[in-house]
């Protein structure tokens, strides 16, 4: 956070300022100019162009203006917002730092808004956040909690990734990616995983946890940790704290909250007994759960919510309710339709553990062959797990590769697609590669049988092939 003198800048919802975001348009940026336009703060901002979200931004009576300009900082501005994404020669930015305005990082801007909220719980893990956060959304939503929501995802039922509530509850995912969640202000924290990724930012495994073990430092004196305690030594991450510490994981005997009987219905979806202390939780079908979502790795997710809720004192049968309710996110094990038979499922696994998972889901779902097109996710990334992807994908009948999707890099790592492919082959799955989608689409197309399983797979925009072969 940049300082102006000696003063450093905290949101108080019980004083509105003139907030001005570099970069509105983002759909974490929007939400958080949303929250505060609720709290009568004065909202400005810039993007390069007008989008649905800016539009609806300016339909509540923000002022956004096209494109980004040194013109845009004026002096009644009280503290500009950017994102990671803008650098010191914005012209925006260089002009407030000029002009001695105060300024903060989008993640300062939402550790800054949940100090106002008196329960802020965060939920973080290397994956299964946006999911999770979802699932207790879902639930909060079921109780009558009207809690505020910050999501990575769109989730239908809020009808984006933003919901503004009245009540003192304030709910988000923390992202661990460049230490974003150390400028958090939890009263509980949720830790799913950790596992080596991000490996552009963070040195090793061993610099991942030691971030984990800040984030829960930022938790008050008395704060919650819900932890999966199949997590290597987990005690690690609350040792010497003075923090409440609930445990879910596989293990009864070493978790708070367990699962036993865990079935599948005919798309995959789990059902199982809820465990508390190694015992059937409540009285009769209380501890019966039944979940919308496929896979083994969402019963693990549901633990973490139903800890969460049953904490905030969430009754039994909303939380049941809730979790009935949940269909998932975009993007995640997302049914988007049928070609020729084939059915069409989309998925934003982009590690090897994601990918592990989903493909452990598919094998509980209908299907004759299981398809992956797949596209990696970081240069840095592909390199640096090879090994494991191809070991991950391996579990597909027939895997499509599509050209790496940089985001953020250079391929400075002398990786490509090419090299995925051949380590694939090695372990004896059958394996494709093209450089572009329509050459993957046509291929799909002329293969997949009648009763077919294809997952459309990765962080970047292959879900537009599914989306293609669909229509």
């Amino acid at each position: 956070m940049h300082r102006n003198g000696d003063f450093m800048y905290k949101i108080n919802f019980d004083n509105p300022i003139h907030v001005h975001f570099i970069g509105i348009g983002g759909i974490s940026m929007s939400g958080l100019a949303m929250i505060l336009c609720n709290k009568n703060f004065t909202v400005s901002g810039s993007d390069s162009a007008r989008s649905p979200l800016t539009t609806h931004l300016e339909s509540l009576g923000c002022h956004i203006a096209y494109p980004q300009s040194a013109d845009n900082i004026t002096p009644d501005i009280d503290l500009v917002v950017y994102t990671a994404a803008i650098h010191p020669d914005n012209p925006e930015y260089a002009q407030a730092v000029r002009a001695g305005i105060p300024m903060m990082a989008r993640a300062e801007l939402l550790g800054q808004i949940m100090a106002n909220y008196k329960t802020a719980v965060n939920i973080a893990g290397t994956h299964g956040k946006t999911t999770t956060t979802s699932m207790l959304s879902e639930i909060l939503l079921a109780a009558d909690a009207d809690p505020t929501i910050s999501v990575g995802g769109i989730l239908k039922d809020i009808g984006g990734n933003i919901r503004i509530g009245r009540s003192d509850l304030f709910v988000t995912e923390a992202c661990e990616y460049t230490n974003s969640f150390l400028s958090f202000n939890p009263t509980m924290n949720i830790i799913l995983n950790v596992k080596e990724d991000h490996l552009d930012f963070f040195k090793d495994l061993a610099d991942i946890r030691a971030s984990f073990r800040r984030f829960v430092e930022r938790l008050p004196e008395g704060g919650t940790l819900i932890i999966n305690s199949d997590i290597e030594d987990y005690e690690y991450f609350c040792k010497g704290l003075n923090v409440k510490v609930i445990t879910v994981g596989s293990d009864p005997d070493k978790s708070t909250y367990s699962a036993r009987g865990i079935a599948y219905d005919d798309l995959g979806r789990c059902h199982y007994t809820l465990l508390k202390n190694g015992e059937p939780y409540g009285i009769g079908e209380e501890s019966s759960i039944d979940l919308m979502v496929p896979g083994i790795h969402n019963v693990y997710n549901s633990l973490a919510a139903i800890a969460a809720a049953l904490e905030l004192d969430i009754p039994i049968a909303a939380i049941k309710k809730g979790l009935a309710e949940f269909y998932g996110t975009n993007r995640r094990f997302e049914r988007k339709g049928v070609f020729n038979g084939v059915t069409v499922v989309d998925d934003y696994a982009h590690h090897p553990d994601e990918i592990k998972a989903t493909l452990a889901a598919a094998g509980h779902y209908p299907h004759k062959t299981l398809w992956v097109a797949f596209q990696p996710h970081l240069y840095s990334r592909t390199k640096l797990l090879l090994d494991r992807f191809a070991a991950e994908l391996s579990a597909a009948d027939k895997v499509i590769l599509a050209d790496i999707y940089a985001a953020r890099e250079t391929n400075t790592y002398g990786i490509s697609s090419e090299d995925l492919m051949n380590k694939i082959k090695a372990l004896g799955t059958e394996c494709y590669y093209f450089h572009t989608f329509d050459e993957i689409e046509k291929f799909l197309q002329k293969n997949c049988i009648n009763g077919d399983l294809l997952i459309t797979m990765g962080a970047g925009d292959i879900y537009k092939v599914g989306e293609d072969l669909v229509k």
